[in-house]
């Protein structure tokens, strides 16, 4: 019998005592484990964890190894539903040090399968009238805490969460486009025809952190990069801007990171000492994007 033979009944036999065959995931935990490593050797350390058939085995970490990819649909529905508990992410976009560079765009129309025309988040050219010249303002979902797009949802598709972040389910949407006409920033797009590279992620599991695959027939807006900040991340359009435009931040614990410099500073001190304000004030949808005006701050 040769060494690939050996290794494969090895495999068998601990598949069979393990009881699955599948992938495993450790109990209350967001980390998923798949399969199982084709080392015969053991640490000596084991854990317990939760078969997908409801079964709590214990095993050799050497034995396991982490899942590439998290395919659980199921999962992945609940996870976005629920966010990050006891956090409340803010944004700060800095209007003083865009210059139009556009980076942010790009990222973001990567990480979610948008076309060229297609925006999450866009670059306005805006007048100043005061000092008759214009300046560059980066607009994207304000993810209200009193969010007008969500409570016109007649079937839940869209939905605030716990840490603040509003997001849309494209499982559930119809494509009615309620959300649309309800949101005063103008933030959501429709996909009137198939995504881009569609064909490439006809098989990709459904995480509406990253709302990718998108879907033909559906809305789609900005996440915050939902997927991102779960991982400790800073968001695409965040990390990729050249210019320090971008802060980002959890306001429970006050603190926002630039996402150039890579400078955290205390929220508080950074929004009263530059005069920040947000979008409609009026109309009491409370944003969580703040921005600083577009004259040189103090941040």
């Amino acid at each position: 019998m040769n060494q690939a033979n050996k290794n494969d009944k090895s495999r068998r036999k601990f598949l069979q005592k393990l009881g699955v065959a599948g992938a495993s995931a450790v109990a209350g935990s967001a980390l998923l484990l798949q399969g199982c490593s084709d080392s015969n050797k053991s640490s000596g350390n084991k854990v317990k964890v939760l078969t997908a058939d409801n079964k709590l085995v214990e095993v050799d970490v050497a034995h396991l190894k982490p899942g590439d990819k998290i395919q659980d649909l199921s999962y992945l529905q609940e996870r976005g539903r629920e966010g990050i508990p006891g956090k409340k992410f803010v944004m700060v976009v800095d209007l003083a040090k865009c210059k139009n560079a556009r980076k942010c765009m790009k990222a973001c129309q990567s990480a979610h399968q948008l076309k060229p025309e297609m925006h999450h988040l866009n670059v306005l050219e805006m007048e100043d009238p005061v000092r008759d010249t214009s300046y560059w303002m980066p607009k994207t979902c304000q993810h209200c805490d009193n969010p007008p797009c969500v409570s016109v949802c007649p079937v839940d598709a869209t939905f605030k969460r716990q840490d603040g972040i509003v997001l849309i389910d494209n499982e559930r949407c119809i494509g009615c486009r309620f959300c649309v006409a309800a949101c005063p920033y103008s933030a959501r797009t429709f996909n009137w025809t198939e995504p881009k590279n569609s064909e490439e992620f006809a098989e990709v599991t459904y995480d509406m952190e990253l709302n990718v695959p998108q879907k033909k027939g559906t809305v789609t807006k900005c996440a915050f990069s939902a997927d991102r900040v779960r991982e400790g991340k800073l968001p695409y359009c965040v990390s990729a801007c050249p210019n320090g435009v971008y802060y980002f931040g959890d306001q429970n614990e006050d603190l926002v990171t630039n996402g150039t410099t890579k400078k955290t500073v205390r929220l508080s001190a950074l929004l009263d000492n530059n005069a920040a304000y947000t979008l409609m004030p009026e109309l009491g949808t409370k944003p969580s994007v703040y921005y600083l005006p577009p004259r040189e701050s103090k941040g």
